[in-house]
């Protein structure tokens, strides 16, 4: 169960409304690395978590508070997009905050919200829950979710360069600090789950059912045999498992040799003869 008081998790304030500005935020609540993908992805990854509690509280209590982010922003998106013109026929070239309209502003803002915010990115594209990852091995999402702070963050430093909004600022200045912290937490918990030594995902699975020759090699495929050298090629494995080694990549198939289309599947008769 949820709870709200009304109440923004931390103050947003617009000194100067810009609704370009607040087309850019968008991003921040609909795009592949925004607030809408990490909500629902520790969510449903704490719906789904299995073992000990702990780890399923830490989750949906974490995609709660990304809920008051998408609060924030979508408050932060409305701010910029005050005084607005909701009309093509107004002055809007006279005027730095009508002048949006030539400029590039988000027209969903207008036609479907009524200055609003959207569940898109910056774009208009909707937001797609395929990249909601929450494959019931705790330790491959905390990976995932690193690298889902790390993108935010990323988002959100471009952002905080992109105005010079004092309140703006401050506001993304309190996200990028939560992502610093939320990196920080995925990756204690890595290290609670034993780190390095925890790999391969899922440790669960025995490895002497998997092809031992592969398992730390690091394949080449340019032309001249060259092969990028570096941490991944030479030196112990970081699992402790095994021996990183470069190996030219060599066909072990041979070519493949599928049977002729059947009568009925649609395929033209010359097909038919293999």
């Amino acid at each position: 169960m949820f709870y709200q008081d009304g109440m923004l998790q931390y103050p947003v304030r617009v000194e100067r409304p810009d609704p370009l500005f607040a087309r850019a935020l968008q991003q921040a609540i609909g795009g592949v690395e925004g607030e809408i993908r990490v909500m629902m992805q520790y969510l449903f990854q704490g719906w789904g978590a299995r073992g000990p509690v702990k780890y399923r509280d830490m989750l949906i209590n974490t995609g709660a508070e990304e809920i008051g982010h998408i609060e924030m922003l979508a408050t932060a998106v409305a701010l910029n997009l005050e005084g607005a013109p909701l009309s093509m026929q107004e002055e809007a070239a006279a005027d730095p905050v009508g002048g949006a309209v030539l400029g590039g502003m988000n027209l969903r803002h207008i036609l479907s919200t009524g200055l609003g915010a959207t569940a898109d990115d910056c774009n208009g594209v909707p937001f797609n829950a395929s990249h909601v990852y929450a494959s019931g091995n705790l330790m491959a999402d905390m990976y995932a979710n690193v690298t889902a702070e790390s993108t935010g963050r990323v988002l959100a430093t471009r952002l905080h360069t992109m105005t010079d909004d004092p309140g703006m600022k401050e506001m993304l200045s309190f996200l990028i600090a939560r992502d610093t912290m939320h990196q920080q937490q995925w990756l204690a918990v890595i290290e609670e789950l034993g780190g390095t030594a925890g790999l391969p995902i899922p440790n669960s699975f025995p490895q002497a059912k998997e092809d031992g020759r592969f398992a730390y090699a690091y394949l080449g495929h340019h032309k001249d045999g060259e092969i990028p050298r570096g941490r991944w090629t030479e030196g112990p494995s970081l699992d402790g498992q095994g021996t990183f080694e470069p190996m030219i990549s060599q066909p072990l198939g041979g070519k493949p040799s599928l049977a002729p289309p059947r009568p009925d599947s649609g395929a033209q008769a010359e097909q038919m003869t293999g």
